[in-house]
């Protein structure tokens, strides 16, 4: 990393936006120049100096990394040209990926397309991974909506793959939930119910707005939400928390879901999106400031860790800070997030830095950093500041007539349901170069 370090107390509009574009710019090269070579999709995780000597890809990740080139287009890292010859060769590796009933599995071989199991009963379709994929392709389908051919075919190819899902297949006979995981020789033996406040609001939003297998409402308030038994209610370091786990969980619950879902005004029955992450990100912080860590130094999120991949939040605070965690955040704590980022800078350079920009983690209090970078943790740190600095991904993905039509339909309020909503699906076109 070549980042000037800056003091703590010069929080400047003009330098910060420098520096905020310089962090973006860094995680844009795990997804552009740490891509996998054959399918350019995200791998699922990376070295701070060398790819790791395999084919495993992320479909979550990669819907991050859509997302990525879309915002690399917009800064202007790379042009249209290089995005949609990029995006040609993601989607020729996902069209020929095995899928079930048009559901992603968790990992793909990069090379040939074939599943690579997560876990024993974990080898095939994986809903919510599959729902992190489509937020980014919806995302591209509203960015890239020039006349021009590559566009056009672009755009037809993420509506194939939409359509295809079948999120209903995810759903056992005679229950009202949405189930994460489905086995072509397991079945639902995995046993996961996706019921909230976790990342997967996402996926029931996708499965109402399915053109082709929506799921009735119901199965929204009664699964996700449990008929409101997602709420909390209590108060944490000062904080009342609308939803969710006592003191919030993990941080990611508050970016996977909202890169593409803008939480500014979402109501529903249950609670407003914007309160709920504002303040999980809070109680977040005050934990981080009241144990001890050092100043401005917070984000509690899972991460590698010195043992290994965990889980970290105010209720299983084991020292490890995640990068991810604290930046992702800038749109709800941005004076926060840009304290800690000038903290992370003060860190030694050849350990807390690399060629993609922060490490995924480090535990401050055993001078542990990791040597590795996570494709689902670089994601949302360009995705989120971007949505704090331009807003541009909530506007893409809220423009869909899909999405706006399930939130309708959900019961849930925002200020984009009283746009105009047309009837194409993707934005007004632009030009294509030319």
């Amino acid at each position: 990393m070549n980042l000037r370090i800056e003091p703590q107390s010069s929080i400047v509009a003009g330098k910060d936006d420098d520096l905020l574009e310089e962090i973006q710019r860094q995680s844009f090269r795990y997804f552009w120049d740490g891509a996998h070579p054959a399918s350019g999709l995200a791998r699922d995780r990376s070295g701070r100096t060398a790819d790791p000597k395999n084919d495993l890809v992320a479909i979550g990740g990669s819907g991050f990394a859509i997302m990525a080139i879309i915002i690399g287009v917009e800064r202007g890292w790379i042009d249209r040209t290089q995005a949609t010859t990029r995006l040609d060769r993601m989607l020729t590796a996902l069209e020929g990926a095995r899928r079930y009933d048009g559901v992603f599995p968790h990992f793909i071989n990069g090379m040939d397309g074939s599943t690579v199991p997560f876990s024993r009963l974990d080898d095939g379709g994986d809903l919510v991974e599959t729902s992190l994929l489509m937020q980014g392709l919806i995302c591209a389908r509203q960015y890239f909506s020039g006349d021009c051919n590559d566009e056009v075919d672009i755009r037809s190819r993420i509506d194939g793959l939409w359509r295809e899902v079948r999120w209903t297949s995810h759903i056992k006979s005679g229950e009202r939930v949405l189930y994460w995981h489905r086995s072509p020789r397991h079945g639902f033996r995995r046993n996961v119910p996706v019921r909230g406040w976790n990342e997967a609001l996402i996926t029931y939003l996708l499965a109402a707005a399915s053109p082709t297998a929506a799921i009735d409402p119901i199965i929204y308030h009664e699964g996700f939400a449990a008929n409101g038994a997602l709420r909390n209610g209590q108060s944490f370091y000062g904080v009342k928390l609308p939803l969710g786990p006592d003191f919030g969980g993990p941080l990611f619950f508050a970016h996977y879901s909202f890169c593409g879902l803008d939480p500014r005004g979402l109501v529903d029955r249950y609670a407003d999106y914007w309160e709920q992450n504002v303040a999980h990100c809070r109680i977040n912080y005050n934990h981080s400031v009241q144990a001890g860590h050092a100043p401005f130094c917070w984000g509690l999120t899972s991460s590698h860790g010195p043992k290994g991949y965990s889980v970290g939040s105010p209720a299983t605070d084991n020292g490890v800070i995640a990068p991810t965690a604290s930046l992702s955040s800038m749109p709800y704590l941005p004076e926060e997030s840009l304290q800690a980022l000038r903290y992370f800078l003060s860190l030694p350079r050849g350990r807390i830095g690399g060629r993609f920009g922060f490490v995924d983690a480090f535990a401050p209090s055993l001078n542990w950093f990791a040597r590795t970078y996570l494709a689902i943790d670089q994601g949302p740190i360009i995705a989120m500041i971007e949505n704090y600095r331009s807003g541009l991904l909530w506007r893409l993905f809220m423009s869909a007539v899909e999405i706006r039509g399930a939130l309708a339909e959900l019961g849930f309020d925002s200020p984009h349901l009283g746009k105009a909503q047309g009837t194409k699906s993707s934005l007004d076109h632009c030009s294509c170069p030319g």
